[in-house]
């Protein structure tokens, strides 16, 4: 069969220009065409475009990107053959497809894009190209029409440009050259003229200083020693407004003093990243710095970078409210664009914000359709201005990956709250076989868990319970004995035979009687594998979804609806990245059940099969084993608790001749993969507050629910279950925990 050939229209030397629905169109350079297809190699292909831009030199440095069929926003990039070939698979039939070569200082690679829906370079959907910022648009301070930020009255930063006169200017900044076109030009105001001085100097490479800078005049001088360059401006007789009147353009230092460095204020450098924090609040300063000498060729340190995010957060603030009095459009928005999702609200008395649920469609049904009827429910809490809690219900997809269903925002976690979120859940998620949920005991969530599902399987999270049993040891143990107690309590829990557990308690029991009936009186039936009804497929914490809480983290200072549309952008391109890798598997179950069964099935070879009565048979090897096929039964449990037939299992499929895989759970084949990431989750428009007459009674007001004072550092979720406990100090002489033989009480 003959490989796919693709035309791909190479083009360099231009650059992206952002449109106003958010797309990229590519202006200006050159472009050339060059046939390829399956077979070919990414240094070849690298090889004859650089021969033909006549860049040979620059090859290593090379950059490809390209764009979706359907997405113009966001250029992806090729970064090894696997990603050429997947560009040819996307292209389909078209035959053509446009690649956009640069250098690597050209392609931005940074982790901070202005889209929510950020793609990582290293997978089928690599990360996004920043497009050119705008800054003549962004508002310099809040509650100002001019958007100014009065520069006589805020410390520059003495920061250093860069100054290579070889060197093109900064993208960003070419759109500044303009800013001062000479004399008789107007502005607005003395604080406008100010901000259109200082983009004009680090457009042109120079730096100045004020000779006279008052509310009505400004007198500025180029602050190289003996450069005439030099401008005047004043307000006009009875208005407002600011005229040039004088100005030298000519400059004989060739910019040399710009190495002296930029007039650049915190407050300008925090107007210029006010956007990206909003779509990206974990913009480190170290990136800042990068993207400031990228982009507009100032060059700042760490500290400076810092003190203007920090600002920039603060000219947010009016966000919040804003965001709060558009969420019940911004909802509307969410139904339309996505049909079949779930997004609803409620207000306390006072019209202040009391709860909010989303599900989306695409989660739903992949849920429903694809995922074992199992739920992990946790919060995680959300470091804003007003704080609150995150409530979510996660799934587990067929290789055991994070599949978040639904989440919620709530003021406080606490029983109302959460009885609440599953009420709303439980309309969402209709099945009709039962459900296991894995979650906390605490927080009023036990109590909700049993009235809203009161068929369900209520799991209790093994690490919540283990930092309970740990902080109510009372300190009368070593170190060591605590870590020991610990192991004991998670192999009982593991433990699928009544024998297992029974030995793992006896364990627990000859370190400490108390601790053995505190674990015989924890309800074993909602933890333990030997007594628990449900099906939890080997999970035993609630916190399995670490990396849907890694985003909650990353969004969580944000305005409520822009962190709600930055976790619907992670979850649109996990979606997208899950349902590409699968469609290029080839095997029943998913690759890594795929390898547990052979594992499995090379264990069964030793073993002896012995036909007892009808379908039940007895497997002989290290242990007696009871296989009963017509029940998916064996008496090591294995089977039953994985979904995965056990080696048990397999040695008797091999002894009758059936095959193994039509006795594995249908939640673990690549079809339910497949159907579990089937539907797509699509992009939400920006949401705009609507021009209300004083007739629109039946718009709901939502206004922010009151700040909270965060004190401290804000709390981390943990990440991994406690299979040790931290090693404190333990006195010689009454063995409490906590002090020494020289600082104890006891007489």
């Amino acid at each position: 069969m003959a490989s796919k050939k693709v035309i791909a229209i190479c083009q360099s030397g231009g650059e992206f220009v952002t449109n106003k629905d958010g797309s990229l169109s590519y202006n200006g350079g050159e472009a050339y065409a060059i046939d390829i297809d399956e077979e070919t190699k990414l240094a070849d292909f690298k090889s004859e475009v650089a021969e033909m831009f006549n860049c040979s030199k620059n090859k290593k440095n090379m950059v490809i990107k390209y764009f979706l069929p359907s997405n113009k926003k966001t250029p992806i990039t090729i970064s090894k053959d696997k990603d050429l070939q997947r560009m040819i698979n996307f292209v389909g039939d078209s035959g053509t497809v446009d690649v956009y070569i640069m250098s690597e200082e050209a392609a931005t690679p940074r982790n901070t894009p202005n889209k929510p829906a950020t793609r990582s370079s290293r997978t089928a959907v690599p990360k996004a190209v920043n497009p050119v910022i705008a800054p003549v648009d962004v508002p310099m301070a809040n509650g100002s029409d001019q958007g100014d930020v009065d520069l006589r009255n805020e410390t520059p930063i003495i920061c250093t440009p860069i100054n290579n006169p070889d060197e093109k200017q900064p993208n960003a900044a070419q759109q500044w050259e303009n800013s001062i076109t000479g004399v008789d030009q107007r502005f607005g105001s003395i604080n406008e003229f100010r901000e259109a001085l200082h983009k004009y100097s680090i457009a042109h490479g120079f730096a100045y200083k004020f000779k006279k800078n008052d509310s009505r005049r400004v007198t500025v001088i180029c602050k190289a020693q003996g450069c005439p360059w030099r401008i005047y401006a004043s307000r006009l007789a009875t208005t407002q407004l600011v005229s040039i009147k004088k100005m030298n353009s000519k400059h004989t230092c060739e910019g040399a003093a710009a190495k002296s460095g930029h007039r650049a204020t915190r407050g300008w450098v925090g107007s210029i990243i006010k956007e990206k924090l909003k779509t990206t609040p974990s913009y480190k300063p170290k990136d800042i710095a990068e993207d400031i000498k990228r982009e507009y060729g100032v060059q700042l340190n760490y500290s400076q970078a810092r003190r203007a995010k920090k600002i920039a957060r603060e000219q947010l603030q009016d966000s919040f409210k804003e965001a709060y009095a558009l969420l019940p459009f911004f909802c509307e928005k969410i139904k339309e664009t996505n049909p079949g999702s779930i997004a609803t609200f409620s207000t306390k008395e006072d019209s202040s914000f009391h709860r909010l649920f989303v599900s989306f469609h695409a989660s739903i049904s992949g849920f429903q359709e694809g995922c074992r009827p199992l739920l992990f429910l946790d919060s995680v809490p959300v470091n804003s201005k007003y704080q609150g809690n995150l409530l979510s219900a996660t799934a587990a997809d067929a290789e055991d990956g994070i599949f978040p269903v639904a989440f919620g925002v709530v003021d406080a976690e606490d029983e109302d709250n959460w009885h609440w979120f599953l009420q709303e859940l439980k309309s969402a998620v209709s099945l009709s076989t039962e459900i296991t949920f894995i979650a906390d005991f605490q927080h009023g969530l036990k109590e909700a868990l049993t009235e809203v599902f009161d068929k369900s399987y209520h799991s209790y999270c093994l690490r919540r319970l283990a930092e309970k049993l740990i902080r109510e040891l009372k300190g009368q143990f070593s170190h060591e004995a605590r870590r020991l107690l610990v192991n004991d309590f998670y192999s009982a829990a593991h433990a699928l035979t009544l024998d297992g557990f029974q030995l793992a308690t006896e364990n627990i029991k000859a370190i400490s009687s108390d601790s053995y009936n505190w674990v015989l009186q924890s309800k074993p039936e909602h933890w333990a594998n030997a007594f628990f009804g449900g099906r939890r497929y080997n999970h035993t914490t609630s916190n399995f979804g670490q990396s849907f809480y890694s985003w909650v983290s990353e969004a969580g200072e944000l305005p409520i609806t822009q962190m709600i549309d930055v976790l619907r952008g992670k979850l649109m391109e996990s979606i997208y990245k899950r349902r590409i890798d699968a469609g290029q598997w080839t095997t029943k179950l998913t690759p890594s059940n795929e390898e547990k069964l052979q594992r499995e099935a090379a264990v069964a070879r030793s073993f002896q099969v012995l036909l007892t009565q009808g379908n039940v048979f007895e497997v002989r090897g290290e242990s007696v084993d009871v296989v009963d096929i017509d029940h998916w039964d064996c008496s090591c449990k294995g089977w039953q608790v994985t979904g995965l037939p056990c080696c048990h299992a397999i040695a008797v499929f091999e002894c009758i001749g059936k095959s193994p895989y039509d006795f594995c759970s249908r939640y673990l084949t690549t079809e339910s993969y497949r159907l579990t990431y089937a539907e797509s989750i699509y992009p939400v428009p920006n949401v705009d507050l609507p021009d209300l007459d004083e007739s629109a009674e039946s718009v709901v007001v939502v206004t922010p629910p009151p700040a909270k004072s965060q004190q401290g550092r804000a709390k981390v979720k943990p990440t991994e279950t406690i299979d040790m406990t931290k090693l404190k100090l333990q006195c010689s002489k009454c063995k409490g925990l906590g002090h020494n033989k020289r600082t104890c009480k006891e007489p």
